[in-house]
């Protein structure tokens, strides 16, 4: 059995780690810089850096900055904001990030998808999906850090970025995000059970139970979590001690 991944997620703008509630109620938590090099040393399995207003704002991810963190790390890293063509990801790789996640610009041109992963191999490219679910359980994907319904729907979409080319699907539930009330199941059970790629989860980690559920009931190959460990409300370490304890695989810490 593969293990599942513990993954922090560090949302940046302005060169700031921020943290929102349902995409709203922005603050600054820290410096993505010591962040990053703190959730390594803990034990996290990777880390994902999205810099969540560079499509909104029109402009390119930091390399720079990108630099900066992949000079503290020993785990996989995920870059994502931006993106738009190969050439931003060659830029993103040759930096330092050992992954790319494309949301908006994938949803605007789905041939980035195959693009990218004709040029980096699927391995290199995360699709991840914001989608926001209604009183009758459809999923409509939203664009530019949640601000822009579309007319995709979360499972076909998900489909359609496997069957083009992609590795992994980051799917965060805008429904969840912030919330602390566990993770979307029902419906990261349904994408698991559909794609052959992993999926990762993401909104709504609140509790250490909530991870046992987003693994067994979920059915997710990773979990996503920004708010409990930039507040260290749950520590990486106590956190996989628990998983352990509860049958889940996790990497040694």
């Amino acid at each position: 059995m593969l293990a599942k991944r513990i993954i922090p997620c560090l949302d940046i703008r302005d060169g700031k780690t921020v943290k929102g509630i349902n995409f709203i109620d922005i603050r600054e938590v820290g410096d993505p810089v010591e962040l990053g090099a703190k959730y390594a040393a803990e034990g996290a399995d990777e880390l994902v850096f999205l810099d969540i207003t560079a499509t909104h704002e029109g402009r390119k991810t930091f390399v720079e900055l990108v630099k900066r963190i992949a000079r503290h790390l020993n785990i996989p890293f995920t870059v994502g904001g931006g993106i738009s063509e190969p050439a931003d990801a060659d830029k993103l790789l040759s930096a330092g990030a050992d992954k790319i996640s494309i949301n908006s610009s994938a949803v605007r041109n789905p041939q980035l998808i195959n693009d990218l992963a004709k040029s980096f191999g699927s391995q290199f490219v995360v699709v991840a999906i914001d989608a926001r679910g209604d009183d009758r359980d459809h999923w409509i994907v939203t664009v530019n850090g949640g601000r822009i319904p579309t007319d995709k729907e979360l499972f076909s979409w998900a489909k359609e970025a496997e069957e083009r080319g992609a590795g992994e699907i980051l799917f965060t539930s805008m429904n969840h995000d912030g919330t602390k009330n566990g993770f979307a199941n029902e419906q990261l059970a349904w994408l698991s059970h559909t794609l052959k790629i992993p999926v990762i989860a993401s909104g709504g980690a609140g509790t250490k139970e909530h991870f046992v559920d987003v693994f067994n009931k979920g059915k997710a190959d990773a979990a996503l979590a920004a708010s409990i460990f930039h507040y260290n409300e749950i520590p990486i370490p106590e956190l996989k001690a628990y998983l352990q304890e509860k049958g889940i695989v996790v990497r040694s810490f």
